[in-house]
């Protein structure tokens, strides 16, 4: 069965840091671009930042450059999404996405597998 796997999500006070994982079973992230997304109820999913295959990260929301990164280790399977100094609008459903091919994209539809979902809430 082909699926990403989050966790890391949890509750967090303001200023503070979390770290999502993304793991992948039953196929090999290598040739597959990974998509941060967020979302919000009420509201679209916004497009957070995304990695290439090389390495490369593509940023899509001004509200949270210098804070986060999105980084891949290949060898475990897994990518992951450091979040630093956290506001309580970061509060969202993170979704991790894979896409199989060269370029980033912050469309939602144009990736292929997609993550349950982890709540992050930040709150003092």
């Amino acid at each position: 069965q082909l699926q990403l796997v989050e966790s890391g999500g949890g509750l967090v006070q303001p200023g503070g840091s979390l770290r999502l994982s993304c793991a992948a079973s039953g196929f090999t992230l290598d040739d597959y671009v990974i998509g941060w997304f967020r979302q919000v109820p009420g509201k679209e999913r916004e497009g957070v930042l995304c990695i290439s295959t090389h390495g490369g990260t593509a940023n899509y929301a001004d509200s949270v450059k210098g804070r986060f990164t999105a980084s891949r280790d290949n060898a475990k399977n897994t990518a992951y999404l450091q979040m630093a100094s956290l506001k309580p609008e970061d509060t969202a459903v993170y979704y991790c996405a894979a896409r199989q091919n060269y370029y980033c994209s912050r469309t939602p539809a144009e990736y292929d597998y997609w993550g349950q979902g982890t709540q992050v809430t930040v709150s003092s």
